[in-house]
């Protein structure tokens, strides 16, 4: 094929080929847009390589065509409210509104010092003052922090946040992150209000539409592009990584599904896997090894009574590892993990 190739290998680079999550941004982009917005915090989670950023990306470009919307992409490992104050203020949008209303910011090597004006000291006031002569002009501010931590300028960033929005200040925020580091920062005591927003769950892709993609894209009949679709089971990164080998083979998707796996292998489900516990591979393992994967088997393999096994079963639902739909029964989300999982176990075999 000499067209270039519409898929892409990269975690979080919007992709020429992507499945929109429609109801979920339409319900962020709604909502922000209202006159009076019912939620101004939104969280995305999900499992590594889901789309998170993606999706994050896609709402913040459309926002950001909108006139009197400033988007700024704030970086997780810096002093979040300095990085903020800084791009904020060198946003073509605002730089001329805050100079107008003599926020000195030359305190924090932010601007040029204004005469008779007094340096703010304090980097909360400063974004504050910001923000309110923003908001004079009818201007809103959305924030975007992709993988986000519990960590201190994290927890700094999400108080001062807090803040603002008691002030009444036009302030918006979408958050990415893996399940357990959104719920670290979630339950920190002082930040009850990241509590109650809005979390969504990224689930898998509309498999009928991976079906239509693969289908236009490679020429093929229904039933090859049904098998190549199901092979992703609805992972998002598995559907670029499956349709980007196909493009350099020319459209031939059966050859290439050992190198699929094996690149799936060494780019995610390693790294998944070093992030679980001992307990939680164990688990894992039961699961891979069970017929069915029934949850009365998996407890007797485990040993475990109903009460141990469902806080396990809950943590690696919302994590994104399996599927707990069907009653009495938990299924892998992510193609080709249980072989993944029964290759590298180290520990008690069940067998």
């Amino acid at each position: 094929m000499n067209t270039a190739n519409p898929y892409t290998l990269m975690f979080g680079k919007e992709p020429i080929q992507m499945i929109s999550r429609v109801s979920e941004s339409e319900d962020i982009y709604r909502n922000f847009l209202s006159e009076v917005s019912p939620q101004q915090v939104y969280m995305i989670t999900g499992v590594r390589g889901s789309g998170k950023t993606v999706q994050m990306t896609e709402i913040s470009k459309r926002i950001k065509e909108e006139e009197n919307w400033i988007v700024l992409e704030l970086n997780p490992v810096k002093d979040l409210l300095l990085d903020f104050a800084a791009k904020l203020y060198n946003e073509k949008k605002a730089t001329d509104i805050i100079r107008d209303a003599k926020i000195n910011l030359s305190f924090w090597g932010i601007g040029v010092e204004i005469a008779k004006s007094e340096k703010i000291t304090d980097i909360e006031v400063a974004l504050s003052r910001m923000l309110e002569s923003l908001k004079k002009q009818n201007k809103r501010v959305l924030i975007t922090i992709d993988e986000a931590v519990n960590s201190q300028t994290m927890r700094e960033f999400a108080s001062a946040f807090q803040i603002f929005i008691r002030q009444d200040l036009p302030l918006y925020l979408i958050m990415t992150g893996l399940y357990e580091n959104i719920d670290a920062l979630q339950n920190e005591q002082t930040l009850t209000f990241l509590h109650r927003a809005p979390k969504i769950f990224l689930k898998p892709l509309n498999i009928g539409s991976i079906v239509n993609q693969y289908k236009n894209t490679f020429h093929l009949d229904d039933e090859n592009a049904r098998k190549m679709a199901k092979l992703t089971r609805g992972y998002s990164f598995a559907f670029q990584v499956l349709g980007y080998f196909t493009f350099e083979n020319n459209g031939d998707y059966k050859s290439i599904i050992d190198k699929y796996r094996e690149y799936l292998d060494e780019y995610v489900y390693n790294k998944i896997w070093s992030e679980l516990s001992e307990k939680e591979k164990r688990i894992m393992y039961a699961i891979a090894s069970s017929k069915g994967g029934k949850i009365i088997d998996i407890r007797e393999l485990l040993n475990l009574k109903p009460n141990e096994f469902s806080p396990y079963r809950e943590r690696l639902i919302k994590r994104g590892l399996i599927n707990g739909d069907e009653r009495g029964i938990v299924k892998f989300t992510l193609p080709c993990f249980e072989n993944y999982v029964l290759n590298n176990y180290l520990g008690d075999d069940y067998e």
